[in-house]
């Protein structure tokens, strides 16, 4: 009857940690909505994965020798072997996107890019904290906002904290609602924010709609080839939403690959969230410079906007560039919002999602760059 008390023995202090991890995740996912379909079965796979002896993960039984675990083999499979289950969720991410209001608004695509900044700042922060410059980099792209994006930079570039990265990335994307009213305060007035500006929405060319993802997926494939996975799932996705004679793939793509990947991934990524790797200085350290990063993000974007109004006659909402991080379609609803707090007649939503949008590309394209730049480096 050992074997009945076998996995209270084994139990460590640090897996008791991961258990109480895994119950904040799902807590956060249940009562407080905050991204439910990733943090939820991140949470409980912490959960399963640190359970002594754990079927679900790879172990070698007694008698029977090495047994493969399920969610390991689905992080070997799915993650692991090609970034399959990321780069799969970029397509339904682009069907999803409508980049009407960037081409609407071309000059938007200039906030996505500033609001890269965090990326590499944080990259220098992580450096000087003794990070090895693979894990820096890794940890410098939590600022992209973009948790597929983290996910699959961590894992080529081979960073040892795939796991911490890929839950500080997701936190701070749901907590994006908090983090960027504070940022944006800190370096803006009440007047600023008030600043009203004028939509003309005009009717975009459907061809214009279908060049669109093609001609971006050309140019940065042609300037960052290591991007092309990232920019050309994205943009195949979006491919499908503008083409007009592919509306049952792409409702699929937006309601069933993405539901179906999110699901998958969520609990696959917990393989790496176990005690041993997960519970260590490192972890807490990488969590404040993941916020650190969306701070930079979100003022770089706000100051790249006050720049422009230096040499403007027409003002810009400096909250705009606070939208260029690529947390779609939060960012650009917290700028909405905020706008109209501060002016009840300034409706800022589909310039914010013009910049939202922008930063979808520019993240990707920053991950690309940096999984280019990086072995070059070493």
């Amino acid at each position: 009857m050992e074997f009945l008390v076998e996995g209270f023995a084994a139990l460590t202090w640090q897996q008791i940690v991961m258990f109480a991890v895994g119950g904040v995740l799902i807590f956060l996912a249940i009562s407080k909505k905050l991204e439910p379909a990733l943090l939820l079965p991140m949470g409980f796979g912490a959960i399963l994965v640190n359970i002594p002896f754990s079927g679900a993960v790879d172990q070698v039984m007694s008698g029977i020798g090495p047994v493969n675990g399920i969610i390991d083999w689905l992080f070997s499979v799915g993650i692991s072997a090609s970034e399959a289950m990321p780069l799969l969720l970029f397509i339904g991410i682009g069907a999803m996107i409508d980049f009407g209001p960037l081409l609407k608004n071309p000059k938007l695509l200039f906030f996505g890019a500033a609001a890269q900044f965090g990326i590499f700042a944080t990259i220098f922060a992580a450096s000087g904290m003794g990070f090895s410059l693979t894990d820096a980099a890794s940890i410098g792209i939590i600022g992209a906002a973009d948790g597929p994006t983290s996910i699959l930079v961590s894992q080529v570039l081979g960073s040892q904290y795939v796991g911490a990265i890929t839950v500080a990335a997701y936190s701070y994307m749901a907590l994006v609602p908090i983090i960027q009213p504070l940022a944006i305060k800190l370096v803006t007035s009440k007047k600023e924010r008030a600043i009203k500006m004028e939509y003309h929405g005009e009717d975009i060319p459907r061809i214009a709609k279908i060049l669109f993802p093609i001609v971006v997926t050309l140019i940065a494939g042609l300037v960052a080839p290591a991007s092309i996975a990232l920019v050309g799932f994205l943009m195949f996705g979006n491919l499908l939403r503008e083409c007009g004679v592919l509306d049952s793939l792409s409702d699929t793509a937006q309601k069933v690959l993405v539901n179906l990947i999110t699901l998958l991934l969520g609990i696959t990524i917990a393989s790496t969230m176990k005690a041993e790797n997960f519970v260590t200085l490192q972890t807490i350290f990488i969590m404040c410079l993941g916020l650190v990063a969306f701070f930079f993000d979100t003022i770089a974007g706000v100051l790249f906007a006050k720049l422009i109004n230096l040499f403007s006659r027409k003002k810009i909402n400096p909250m705009i560039g606070a939208a260029g991080i690529s947390a779609f379609p939060m960012s650009a609803r917290v700028v909405q919002k905020m706008g109209l707090e501060a002016n009840n007649q300034n409706h800022l939503l589909m310039f914010a999602v013009g910049a939202n949008v922008s930063g979808q590309i520019a993240s990707v394209i920053a991950g690309g760059v940096i999984l280019g730049l990086v072995p070059a480096l070493i």
